[in-house]
């Protein structure tokens, strides 16, 4: 398939995975959305959101809907870096040989993330950039197309180790999950309480995956976009250059150069999966909250004031 066929077919594949997952997962639709976007721009994701609104069942049916291997990983305090990676072991000729981790799968479900000391989460997210682990000096790649998509619990935060900024900026997206509406609880409770099992059908490939991903990362982007997602990252760092007041008021620490990527390749992502063979400024618009939410540290008079980290984007997108 040339170019223009494979954007074509991944709009065809989008509504299909959005079918297949609502045989599922009922609701969700932006949290959905997200996480397809991510998949087909290559990214990693957070995801928070409180217990029971399906974070696990949401990554878990995903998975079957592309056709990737999936895997779970519980964080917990006692986890060890090879828990996750593998380890060496001395088999019965007496020789050394490496067992394969968890981390090894298309598909990484890291379950409260937030719950397992520094040292195991920096085993994870070596894996997430450099997309190969190492033990013992030897380094064993990782399966294509990979993914991680990380859980936290927002309103437990006892014996928890919550994620550095710099760990933080490895993921692509921050996805909220809110609480479901009434109709929407309301099926959920009717459709889960019963005896019965959804077929999902696989739509995508590991291999198309990875061609749509290609495709995408070539298409053409103006320069006023580009420009656009610079100057919005560019507004969220209190320095004496940045003109935006809002800026100096609530912002300790602004997004680093990686959100302007991100924004670029989601909006990229973004206007694919809507029929567009170009993004514009909407399509980064589209996804700078979920980009920009967790590389944003207010500083005490936002918190005080209660101005939200999402507040702030808002306003910093209203005001370009």
């Amino acid at each position: 398939m040339n170019d223009t066929e494979t954007l074509n077919f991944l709009v065809e594949k989008y509504r299909s995975l959005k079918t297949e997952i609502g045989k599922v997962i009922v609701g969700q639709d932006k949290a959905v959305d997200s996480l397809l976007l991510s998949i087909f721009t290559g990214g990693h994701c957070l995801l928070v959101g409180v217990p029971g609104l399906a974070k696990t069942l949401m990554v878990n049916t995903l998975s079957k809907a592309l056709g990737l291997e999936f895997s779970r990983i519980q964080f917990t305090p006692d986890l060890m870096p090879s828990d996750i990676t593998g380890s060496e072991i001395l088999d019965d000729s007496r020789h050394f040989r490496f067992v394969k981790g968890p981390i090894f799968a298309n598909i990484v479900l890291a379950d409260e993330i937030n719950r397992t000391p520094p040292k195991t989460q920096a085993a994870l997210l070596e894996a997430m950039q450099e997309k190969s682990v190492t033990v013992s000096g030897t380094s064993y790649p990782l399966p294509k197309p990979f993914f991680v998509l990380a859980t936290q619990n927002p309103i437990e935060q006892e014996g928890t180790y919550p994620l550095p900024e710099a760990q933080l900026d490895r993921f692509m997206l921050n996805i909220k999950l809110d609480y479901p509406s009434f109709a929407e609880e309301l099926d959920i409770v009717k459709t889960t309480t019963i005896d019965r099992d959804a077929d999902i059908q696989k739509v995508l490939s590991a291999e198309e995956i990875m061609n749509i991903q290609s495709t995408i990362r070539k298409m053409p982007v103006a320069d006023n976009v580009c420009e656009y997602a610079v100057r919005l990252v560019s507004h969220t760092r209190a320095n004496e250059s940045n003109p935006d007041m809002l800026a100096k008021r609530y912002i300790s620490w602004g997004a680093g150069p990686r959100a302007s990527q991100y924004l670029v390749m989601g909006a990229r992502t973004h206007a694919a999966m809507h029929g567009k063979y170009s993004p514009d400024i909407e399509d980064v618009q589209a996804v700078a909250t979920e980009v920009l939410r967790h590389r944003i540290v207010r500083n005490y008079y936002a918190e005080a004031e209660g101005v939200t980290t999402d507040s702030i984007i808002l306003q910093l997108i209203n005001a370009q």
